[in-house]
């Protein structure tokens, strides 16, 4: 994606299931899951470089020593910079004491992070503050272990002001409405309630207080925990969680919205946000790796027990379809099949865009991250010139010549790598006019490849959101070289409505599709639609969510998408670029077909997985109207 579009978040988590002893033996460290730890994080640092944070439990430590250790860093490299924090940590107490290095018991009581259970997150800062306060793992303090609760997740919720509530009612006092203390509060809060229930059965049974610690850490029943806490909760999320005594869970939301993925043997249970990531720290197979279902949970008991549980009700299966397009890594061999048949799909449209002209049209993309989708349109466009070139030589019949076979295969797509993107440029200048200037020198550009004035340029990216980064700089620069035509092509259809479940796409006005639009409402005299639906919305916003209707639907009915579209190339257009301007972007029918298993496409059609949405989507279009820069949830 050209754009820079941030979303939540990585998580992973191991649990060891053998004795220190057993990792030290076999592998020769006792810090086996703390290095594995590291490599799923490195092999998700995709999914968040705002700052990161790991944490690690120690099961079975003598009261007296520390058994949660916890580092975060919001540096430019926080995950180098966490890992380098703990290898200090780590190596400073063993220098010290060389003959106790291979004392796994020594070191559970002496150094940090060498325990058995461990969670890391990477975070990409859709909203709010970068500041260390703010990143995960987060954690919920007692002086008792199955009341500590350590949390990290790959989540937004809709409802925050909802659930905040929620907490106020039943007694708590939060001191933040972020939806991650609300989510770490309620769970706290059940967690709290269950310790409480078994605290009050064990000492009617007769059990002392210490006693009852020990039965409490074997009994606590996390599934009904979950059950309980998530009973309100409206958005996509991905949370996993440890308890101070060493129970742990990964829960995924109903709509299998934010995905999740777990493996286990008899040495350990992981689980992770990508399943690439499994499958390289661990060497494995594609089908070794699980998913894990739409509202279940994988929970992992101390004894090391564990399974995946239903915690409540799947609803329609409603993926992130941006999951598949952009954010998750293409090392995945179904997301890279997938984002082949994306590219592929394009290719009727771009030919008609271009009359068919192999001879002089020039190929490529940008960014990089456009490369498999573009490896898709490429090997249609080679299809198509070698269908071509058979019908030519059969009506050559017999009249077949070196120098006439030479001419038809001389028919292939022009395929080059155009624009380079530079490394990040920094600046002091603050002058828009003066930084646009710096932005438009982003890509270094391969020049004397068109021929200036006759050759068409087409560029596949993989999304076009708010259409600025095209604008100001890749038009411009693609200018540069003299194409004819240039032609833009997006391998995701036309972003129209917000996101609320973890994508940085939070305001209507944001979007270069409902700007066309309502330019295009405006020129064709058709301003009281845009008053309906803002009424519309208004007389909405004090229902309660489940019967909320997207309102906002209807600002695009008057339009077809190809409209939208032309209207869109006008808008990126400057007075000053040279060449015409066509904006493609895929069909809504041909992403469902390429991506069957991925179905959440709200951003384009309004379908929202959850009613939180619905409220979110006419919320951000009241705050639209009446002027208000600020994100609807």
């Amino acid at each position: 994606m050209s754009e820079i579009i941030k979303h939540e978040c990585g998580i992973a988590l191991i649990r060891l299931l053998k004795p220190l002893e057993y990792y030290q033996a076999k592998y020769g460290s006792s810090f086996y899951g703390l290095k594995k730890l590291h490599l799923l994080m490195q092999k998700q640092h995709n999914r968040g470089q705002d700052g990161a944070g790991v944490a690690c439990i120690k099961l079975d430590i003598k009261p007296g020593n520390k058994y949660i250790n916890r580092v975060r860093s919001n540096s430019e490299s926080p995950i180098k910079d966490i890992f380098s924090i703990i290898n200090k940590r780590i190596s400073d107490p063993e220098a010290n004491n060389p003959k106790l290095i291979h004392d796994t018991q020594w070191l559970k009581e002496n150094i940090e992070f060498s325990g058995e259970l461990f969670l890391g997150h990477l975070r990409y800062g859709t909203f709010g503050k970068n500041e260390k306060s703010n990143l995960h793992p987060v954690i919920r303090s007692n002086n008792w272990k199955t009341r500590n609760l350590v949390l990290a997740g790959n989540f937004n919720m809709t409802n925050v002001k909802e659930l905040f509530n929620k907490l106020v009612e039943i007694g708590q006092y939060p001191v933040e409405t972020s939806d991650t203390i609300t989510i770490l509060e309620k769970i706290g809060h059940f967690i709290d309630e269950e310790n409480e229930a078994l605290y009050q059965t064990l000492k009617k049974e007769g059990y002392t207080k210490a006693e009852s610690t020990e039965e409490i850490a074997n009994k606590l029943d996390v599934l009904n925990i979950l059950k309980n806490s998530a009973h309100n909760w409206d958005g996509g999320f991905a949370i996993a969680g440890m308890i101070g005594h060493g129970d742990a869970f990964v829960m995924r939301d109903p709509s299998g919205i934010r995905p999740a993925f777990y493996y286990a043997n008899d040495e350990v249970v992981v689980a992770t946000s990508e399943r690439p990531a499994i499958q390289t720290a661990f060497n494995l197979h594609l089908d070794e790796v699980k998913e894990l279902k739409p509202g279940n949970a994988l929970i992992i008991k101390k004894n090391g027990e564990w399974a995946e549980h239903e915690y409540k009700k799947p609803e329609v299966h409603r993926a992130c379809s941006f999951e598949r397009i952009y954010f998750s890594r293409g090392t995945d061999r179904d997301i890279y099949l997938e984002r082949k048949r994306l590219g592929k799909a394009l290719c009727p449209a771009i030919l008609k865009a271009i009359d068919f002209d192999f001879e002089n049209t020039v190929f490529s993309y940008i960014p990089n991250t456009a490369s498999v989708a573009f490896r898709g349109l490429a090997e249609e466009l080679e299809h198509i010139c070698d269908n071509v070139k058979k019908d030519k030589i059969i009506e050559l019949g017999n009249k077949v010549s070196k120098a006439k076979l030479d001419d038809i295969f001389s028919l292939h797509p022009r395929i080059e790598k155009i624009a380079v993107k530079d490394v990040k440029l920094r600046t002091f200048i603050t002058q828009d006019a003066q930084r646009d200037d710096l932005v438009g020198h982003v890509y270094d550009v391969t020049y004397g490849i068109l021929k200036s004035g006759s050759d068409n340029l087409v560029v596949l990216d993989d999304s076009i959101v708010r259409g600025t980064t095209l604008k100001r700089s890749i038009i411009r620069i693609l200018d540069r070289l003299g194409p004819k035509k240039i032609v833009i092509a997006s391998s995701a259809p036309q972003i129209r409505y917000p996101d609320c479940y973890g994508i940085d796409m939070a305001k209507l006005n944001d979007f270069i599709a409902f700007r066309a639009t309502i330019e295009l409402l405006k020129e064709t005299n058709q301003q009281e639609v845009i008053n309906r639906v803002y009424k519309h919305c208004k007389e909405q916003a004090v229902l309660p969510k489940e019967k909320i209707v997207n309102s906002v639907k209807e600002i695009y009915k008057p339009f077809t998408s190809q409209q939208i579209s032309q209207k869109i190339s006008e808008m990126l257009k400057e007075k000053d670029i040279q060449a015409d301007v066509s904006i493609i972007y895929q069909t809504i029918e041909d992403l469902h077909e390429a991506i069957p298993g991925h179905t959440g496409d709200w951003y384009f059609t309004g379908n929202y997985p959850t009613p939180g949405g619905n409220r979110v989507v006419n919320q951000s279009f009241i705050n639209f109207i009446e002027g208000k820069n600020i994100r609807a949830y």
